[in-house]
């Protein structure tokens, strides 16, 4: 492999200024050695190509994965474990270890081990991974632990974007001129901007919450015979809590990530990739007493039509375009509030085991991103062993944690009223 970053991926690498970490953890109880783990990275590291990729730069400044044969083993760093929380003090360090992918691979492994528990958590950088790629790596790692001579198969990264789209976004003469116009005024406006990053002061912070089977089954049942799902609910839910505690302050628009594989099969299903197409939803009535499922069957219809308009494949190609504005865009996003309250993620139902011979998994958190803009808002939910957890992430210098918290309980008690569960 050798070949330049995608726009979206150079955005989720900040362009080397800032890390954009994820972590993912899970918690295992059983025993194995520092061997057994290493041996188990070593094929996942050799099934994946940017795993055995490193960082470059181009005559044009673009960075450029490269396959590097000699990169060394993804590194195992091991810390005592000292309670069942340390995994979130630890998740909010790696947040902001950088990587130095120019010599190391993108990805290490913290091992949380205590005599009958450990933690398992695998780190990112968010160029390489998204929430669909690191389920595929956190099922690998827990299969090739519970079986060692399990192997996996090798697969061959793309080498530009045009392996990805089809001919007649390629040769289309009407998408390139699209892509020209939009690149350039897009290099109007971030010269009239000239955004400058905010300062930050405080720190990043990571609230998580689990609801126990009962509930989970409950609300998942719920939706069901409102005929909305639980991305409509925990957006709904999320939007009429932030308005609640922020008031006129609350913009009335969460961000909506779109799994791209389901629209370009070229990425396979367990395969790294770093870009999502995203759609913006909003309440239809900002400010007003709403009654919550008929609000959700609303949005519902809106994450539907928006999803299904989304043309992944052109955006792609046309977002190549903007490789010269990107500096200043990663500028406009450190210095803006944007114009949404939130980001949600609901990664569903992940595809990991439950059980295995060798070993418990005691529990999968959902991952966790310490993004470096100005609004880094971000719920990601999941759900695993029946039970569906929360993980919200922010930074001090955008929103309070005291706030954040207040959010956080008020979206629980709305999506939770109504129906005998506990939290």
């Amino acid at each position: 492999m050798n070949r330049p970053m995608i726009v979206g991926e150079r955005i989720m690498y900040a362009d080397g200024l800032a890390p954009v970490n994820c972590v993912f953890n899970a918690t295992v109880e059983g025993h194995f050695s520092e061997q057994q783990i290493g041996n188990a990275l070593a094929k996942i590291q050799n099934r994946h190509p940017l795993l055995h990729s490193n960082v470059n730069r181009n005559e044009t400044n673009v960075p450029v994965f490269v396959t590097n044969p000699d990169i060394s083993p993804i590194p195992i760093d091991i810390i005592e474990r000292t309670s069942d929380i340390h995994w979130e003090e630890v998740s909010l360090s790696e947040w902001e270890r950088q990587f130095n992918l120019e010599k190391e691979p993108p990805a290490r492994l913290i091992w949380l081990r205590s005599e009958t528990v450990s933690d398992l958590m695998l780190v990112c950088p968010h160029c390489v991974c998204d929430g669909s790629g690191f389920v595929t790596l956190m099922r690998e790692l827990l299969l090739l632990l519970d079986d060692p001579e399990m192997e996996l198969e090798p697969y061959e990264g793309f080498q530009s974007v045009d392996s990805l789209v089809p001919a007649s976004i390629r040769n289309s003469r009407a998408i390139h001129w699209k892509g020209k116009l939009f690149s350039t005024l897009a290099k109007g406006l971030f010269a009239i901007l000239n955004p400058k990053p905010a300062p930050r002061e405080g720190s990043y912070y990571l609230l998580t919450h689990t609801l126990d089977k009962e509930s989970t089954t409950a609300l998942v049942k719920k939706c069901k015979a409102e005929k909305t799902t639980i991305q409509a609910a925990l957006c709904t839910a999320s939007l009429l809590a932030h308005q609640s505690v922020k008031g006129k302050a609350s913009r009335n628009k969460v961000i909506s990530p779109v799994d791209i594989r389901r629209y370009l099969p070229a990425i396979g299903r367990d395969h790294l990739f770093a870009f999502a197409p995203i759609v913006e939803l909003s309440l239809s009535k900002k400010g007003e007493q709403t009654d919550f499922w008929p609000e959700t069957r609303k949005m519902k219809e809106a994450l539907v039509e928006k999803a299904e308009n989304v043309n992944a494949a052109e955006m792609m190609f046309i977002t190549e375009y903007f490789h010269s504005s990107t500096g200043a865009l990663l500028r406009h996003m450190r210095s803006t509030k944007g114009s949404h309250d939130i980001t949600i993620s609901n990664m569903g139902v992940l595809d990991i085991p439950a059980s295995h011979n060798n070993f418990t998994v005691r529990a999968i958190h959902s991952p966790s991103v310490g993004f470096p803009w100005r609004n880094p808002n971000t719920l990601v939910v999941s759900t695993f062993a029946g039970r569906m957890d929360f993980s919200f992430c922010s930074h001090e210098s955008f929103l309070s944690i005291i706030d954040a918290e207040k959010i956080c309980r008020e979206a629980m008690w709305v999506l939770l009223e109504g129906f005998p569960v506990t939290a």
